[in-house]
């Protein structure tokens, strides 16, 4: 099990985060950061949202950062940690803007940048950004299509009603090959996304029990070519409803029971979990968290690798 680093301060849901965190700038951000790095935790991650509507700021927040550039910023504090989306809402960006940042991303980080869509839940972003919504699953998979196609091909082409571009060139490459494509969600498109090209899945409202029906059914899929499928779940995650409403979910809440959570990493390892971020418990401030870190690299990590 590998375990995760969701950027701190990154967000402001309640159901998600704690008060704490406010109280770190960029450079608090960065040390953070680099303290996971040093002590070999696997990725950061962290969501985005564009804009906001005010009616739901309440349960999510209006603290969000563009994500490749934050990424872009830990990856200068860093020197191994991966870097990750969680996740990068596809449809509001031109695949081309979004390829080149990926692939920026990845050619100046020495190869460390994972990609993880969806197509979102907010409708009214979609609204003010002038993006049809109702479309977006359509659009998400040429998007898809089209950004391995800047990705892999000397020449691109592609020709699609969402996105077309022909005699063009595309560089840099990203230095993986592939680049690791992932996809948050839990519907049948998004499982048949990761079917078809993704490296990893991470669901959101599937309840736990169900994921190794659709790992069977991403694997049943036609273009599914027996490539490794990772999984990303954090137990907080059973706290979040759909649109951030908080469900307090006796699992959710984090604790010092070194044996408990390794028992949780345990159980999701068997649901065919791969990656997982250990729940927080209550902390008082920046120095705690760090603490926490350490506290989580020599107790828990090497139990449960």
């Amino acid at each position: 099990m590998k375990i995760n680093l969701g950027m701190p301060h990154s967000m402001r849901v309640p159901a998600m985060t704690q008060e704490w965190e406010q109280q770190l700038d960029g450079a608090g951000i960065g040390r953070a950061i680099q303290v996971a790095d040093e002590l070999g935790f696997n990725k950061v991650m962290l969501g985005e949202h564009f804009v906001v509507p005010r009616e739901h700021i309440a349960l999510s927040g209006d603290h969000y950062f563009h994500t490749q550039v934050a990424l872009a910023f830990a990856a200068g504090q860093t020197k191994r940690i991966k870097l990750s989306s969680s996740v990068n809402i596809l449809p509001l960006q031109h695949p081309a803007v979004q390829a080149k940042a990926w692939s920026t991303l990845d050619w100046l980080s020495g190869g460390r940048a994972e990609a993880m869509f969806g197509v979102g839940w907010l409708k009214e972003e979609y609204d003010i950004l002038n993006v049809p919504f109702h479309e977006r699953g359509k659009m998400c998979d040429e998007y898809i299509d089209a950004m391995i196609e800047l990705w892999t091909k000397e020449q691109p082409k592609y020709e699609g009603k969402y996105v077309s571009f022909d005699n063009i060139g595309f560089a840099p490459k990203p230095l993986q090959k592939p680049l690791p494509i992932w996809f948050g969600g839990d519907a049948r498109p998004v499982l048949r996304r990761v079917g078809r090209v993704g490296h990893g899945w991470s669901p959101f409202q599937t309840p736990p029990e169900k994921f190794p029906e659709c790992l069977d059914y991403i694997r049943s899929q036609p273009e599914y070519d027996g490539r490794p499928i990772e999984v990303f779940f954090a137990l907080e995650m059973l706290n979040v409803g759909a649109q951030h409403e908080i469900k307090n979910d006796p699992r959710a809440p984090g604790g010092w029971d070194v044996n408990k959570i390794v028992e949780q990493c345990e159980w999701l390892k068997e649901l065919g979990v791969t990656e997982t971020i250990v729940p927080q418990p209550p902390l008082d401030g920046p120095e705690a968290y760090l603490d926490r870190l350490r506290w989580v690299a020599e107790e828990v990590m090497p139990k449960v690798r």
